[in-house]
């Protein structure tokens, strides 16, 4: 799958855009979050708060618990403003 990362995420792991391959036990986008995390400093950086991380899967908003079943693509962003 594709994982897209936005403003401060991106900034922070150092790429806008990257093919994945998580294990087949991580299920939801908390536990795709919880893998990223590990993966490196950059990437503990912007998952650090997970509260603050909003996620999209295949370009529609997900909560935590969403499943990303056979997802070819999950987007992560900070909150935004409207305005």
């Amino acid at each position: 799958m594709k994982a897209l990362y936005f403003a401060w995420v991106r900034e922070r792991i150092g790429v806008a855009e990257e093919d994945i391959a998580p294990p087949a036990d991580v299920a939801t986008v908390r536990q795709l979050i919880e893998w990223l995390s590990a993966r490196g400093e950059g990437y503990a950086a912007a998952f650090a708060n997970p509260a603050t991380i909003r996620a999209a899967v295949d370009k529609m908003h997900a909560t935590a618990d969403a499943p990303i079943g056979a997802a070819r693509e999950i987007a992560f962003f900070p909150p935004m403003t409207g305005g």
